[in-house]
């Protein structure tokens, strides 16, 4: 993490030490919540909506920070600070500075779906080579990602940033921060739609990634999606010189596809076309993430990791949690916990994986409702439901008002008896569990807004009837 001199510090985020005496004093990281001080820190308040960190500054320098970045406008610090113009706006600038003290090379990492995934695979890879360090959680925003470079040991070879949005020119401020050489995107879907109001929008959005990159940096993202090249074409996209790009996705014309995928129980073996004829045992489930691998790969190969050590990469790789996560439950019941996030793209997805499910006695679905998808939400979540054919599921529980669209569409292929839908959590879980079997396998699918990890833990601790 950044340790510097408060002379130091001030000079990298443009701010100035307010009593001169207290230049010398170190800091040594950095820490935006109150409740969080750690001996030594620095804490810088940040100000929202209903509340302003600077009240809590004086709290914070009795718990043990050494010092505190300061709004100039808040008038007299209560103890050791730097003065700034604007918190926020500072925290941003020292990230960058540390960052370009450091030396540190940056991959960046967008995408509607599959970014954290794609993220943590690419750590994993890397870290068989170098000493890397990435996003941990959801700090992927304006606020998190300063926070992620700035708790980034001092020695650390690469990092690689998850960069998220809700809306334009959010990415673009991320990728000025942090200035990547290497940017990926992993696709374009619906999320944001409610802000944005198209996918093209979306893509023009996740391509502001390219903004801030360094010359000669390496683009790589999913060509299945024609809107990439699309944005890519405009004019007005800004890109650095010398860009260039590596395509990946299931067709065959891009850079690296799939040329075999055999699925297993708890794992998916494919062999890439860029890769040659060596299988690669990939501890995740489903098509999709094996795309998401691609991407991995090609960043992997583009910074000299070996064949060897991609194998031992992919085999140890640690997923952040709640995206596709097998869970045995107490009477032995297989649950597919997926209850983080949604959207079409990412719920077909996840039935995909269902599906190719065997020697189970039933595949059941528990779909609770897609957020922010604009105006069109009812539509979308009809054709989730459409999608859904006996085939691909035996049972579905749908949870929410929107998912109530889900089981109108899928009463056009599943069968009467089948569909059930539910406004109450509570009435679900005791319908739901009253006709689960040990043998069977449970996805929960949803947004993180409609809590159905509730699901999973009820499932999960249950004593079913065989």
């Amino acid at each position: 993490m950044i340790k510097r001199k408060l002379a130091e510090l001030a000079a990298m985020c443009g701010g100035h030490v307010a009593d001169a005496g207290d230049s010398d004093i170190t800091i040594e990281g950095v820490v935006t919540d109150s409740r969080k001080i750690k001996p030594g820190c620095l804490f810088i308040p940040l100000a929202g909506e209903r509340f302003d960190g600077h009240d809590f500054a004086g709290d914070c320098l009795a718990a043990g920070a050494s010092a505190v970045l300061w709004s100039e406008s808040k008038g007299s610090p209560p103890g050791p600070a730097v003065i700034v113009d604007d918190t926020l706006e500072a925290m941003q600038r020292l990230a960058k500075s540390y960052l370009a003290a450091c030396g540190t090379k940056v991959i960046g990492i967008t995408g509607s779906n599959g970014k954290t995934t794609t993220k943590d695979l690419v750590f994993s890879l890397l870290a068989t080579t170098f000493k890397v360090h990435k996003t941990q959680g959801n700090f992927n925003n304006h606020i998190g990602l300063p926070l992620t470079i700035l708790a980034m040991p001092e020695d650390t070879d690469i990092a690689v940033l998850e960069m998220g949005m809700s809306g334009r020119h959010e990415i673009e401020l991320l990728s000025k921060l942090a200035e990547p050489e290497t940017a990926i995107v992993t696709n374009i879907g619906e999320a944001h739609l409610l802000q944005l109001g198209s996918r093209l929008e979306i893509a023009r959005a996740k391509l502001e990634i390219l903004s801030g990159m360094k010359q000669g940096g390496l683009f790589v993202y999913n060509g299945d999606e024609p809107l990439i090249a699309q944005v890519l074409a405009e004019p007005s996209t800004e890109k650095p010189e010398g860009l260039r790009m590596f395509t990946f996705g299931l067709d065959g014309s891009n850079d690296d596809s799939p040329s075999g995928i055999m699925y297993m129980e708890e794992e998916t073996v494919f062999t890439s076309r860029a890769g040659g004829s060596a299988s690669l045992r990939l501890p995740l489930l489903g098509e999709h993430n094996v795309v998401n691998a691609l991407a991995a790969l090609a960043v992997a190969r583009h910074y000299g990791v070996s064949e060897d050590d991609i194998e031992e990469g992919l085999r140890r790789v640690e997923l952040t949690g709640m995206r596709i996560e097998t869970i045995a439950g107490a009477s032995g019941i297989t649950i597919l916990n997926d209850a983080y996030n949604s959207s079409p793209i990412a719920v077909k997805a996840a039935i995909g994986v269902l599906e190719k499910k065997r020697g189970y006695r039933k595949k059941i679905a528990v779909l609770g409702d897609m957020l922010e998808l604009g105006p069109t939400e009812d539509e979308f979540h009809r054709e989730v439901g459409r999608f859904l054919t006996p085939e691909k599921v035996d049972l579905l529980f749908a949870y929410g008002r929107l998912a109530e669209k889900i089981a109108e569409g899928a009463a056009e292929n599943l069968e009467p008896g089948t569909i059930f839908a539910y406004h109450d959590k509570s009435e679900l879980i005791e319908k739901l569990i009253s006709m689960l079997h040990p043998k069977d396998v449970l996805l929960v699918k949803a947004s993180r807004g409609m809590k159905l990890e509730e699901v999973v833990d009820a499932v999960k601790n249950s004593n079913l009837e065989t």
